[in-house]
């Protein structure tokens, strides 16, 4: 049996019947970019976010640069970030001439760790983003109480979280701003590239959608410095179309997840991720971690097991390999290895197993045959 890692082609199919006209009618109507594919599709996204404003993006880490760009975040201020994340997290900042702070995660919720966030605050902190990992919301109250003792905006990166819940609430809205990415292999992705930027705050989301179309509220009347972020048209008609089934497909990364649980529960050698009871997780990733001693052995035995699973035609993915702190980008801000103890035992040990809401019942347990002989 083959097992691959994430199966974009299953789902083309069941949608390419509505999918087709739709990008036809975008060609139709030379509605190329934005149009009003892309705004039908803004307040859908909003709405199912209980949201008030969305602006749609090209990328996702436009969504993180345009949401800090928008709170004035500028040269010589510092954001907080987990040092647990994918680098576009970071383009935010630095895109914005602002230093990232790192933070060390949580050992079971993979986030920001609420406990360790006020010592890396200074007074050149001007924003913190709270990152949604692999669909399970980071503990946003802890957060945004320390934010508001401090006075600092709260930002959430949301790119892998789509419909998640905290502690029944919709994510998107629970901080000042949140930014989303639609890549193809996101829980709601584009075909191509694309993002948004969502808010509660009129004022904002005025600022955001200037900032996406060159700072501008209309043509040739530039207000403010801005940049071309603009959506497409055809990813907003894509997107749209999407929307009709992201409820279902979410509970069939939930089902997935459970049948993991269930058939993975008893190996010894494995920690399986943790559903927080503060959350609902729409597991845009299922990363499960492989024991050992000491970094080097855990490696040794994460990469084995991978190796084991590829000969047998199951993939899988590495969700982060190289922790930020140690990449060569950020070399200049002084972070060593040792820094950040459980993000980088999460690098170490980490190992993504295959998710997508098509995954079958026989493909999970095809996996848990495989890695049951691997630990046997």
């Amino acid at each position: 049996m083959k097992v691959p890692f994430l199966d974009l082609k299953a789902q083309y199919r069941q949608i390419k019947d509505e999918v087709l006209p739709a990008v036809e009618n975008v060609f139709e109507n030379t509605a190329f970019v934005m149009g009003k594919p892309v705004f039908d599709f803004e307040a859908k996204f909003a709405e199912i976010h209980n949201t008030n404003y969305c602006t749609a993006l090209s990328a996702g880490t436009d969504g993180n640069h345009v949401a800090l760009w928008g709170l004035d975040i500028q040269h010589g201020d510092e954001v907080i970030i987990p040092a647990n994340t994918f680098i576009a997290t970071a383009w935010g900042a630095t895109l914005c001439g602002a230093t990232p702070v790192f933070v060390d995660c949580h050992p079971e919720s993979y986030n920001l760790d609420p406990a360790k966030l006020e010592a890396a605050i200074t007074p050149k902190t001007k924003a913190i983003v709270a990152v949604h990992l692999y669909g399970q919301p980071a503990d946003m109250d802890a957060i945004l109480e320390i934010g508001k003792k401090h006075n600092i905006p709260v930002v959430e990166d949301a790119a892998q979280a789509h419909l998640s819940e905290y502690k029944g609430k919709k994510i998107g809205g629970l901080g000042v701003a949140s930014s989303f990415s639609f890549y193809p292999g996101k829980n709601l992705g584009a075909y191509g590239e694309g993002g948004a930027v969502m808010t509660n705050d009129e004022e904002l989301s005025t600022k955001f959608k200037m900032i996406r179309d060159h700072g501008a509220k209309q043509k040739y009347h530039h207000l403010m410095y801005g940049h071309n972020y603009r959506m497409e048209g055809i990813q907003g008609a894509v997107l749209g179309i999407k929307m009709k089934y992201i409820n279902d497909w979410t509970e069939g990364r939930r089902r997935a997840a459970a049948k993991y649980r269930e058939m993975l529960s008893d190996i010894d050698g494995i920690i399986v991720p943790k559903e927080m009871d503060y959350a609902k997780h729409v597991y845009h990733l299922f990363v499960i971690q492989v024991k050992g001693l000491d970094g080097q052995e855990r490696t040794e035995r994460r990469d084995a097991l991978q190796k084991f699973l590829g000969e047998n035609d199951i993939a899988s993915g590495l969700h982060y390999p190289i922790p930020l702190h140690e990449q060569e980008c950020f070399a200049h801000l002084g972070y060593k290895k040792g820094d950040f103890p459980v993000t980088e035992a999460l690098a170490e040990q980490g190992l993504s197993l295959p998710m997508f809401p098509e995954l079958t019942n026989e493909q999970i347990e095809y996996i848990s045959e495989k890695m049951h002989e691997f630990f046997k």
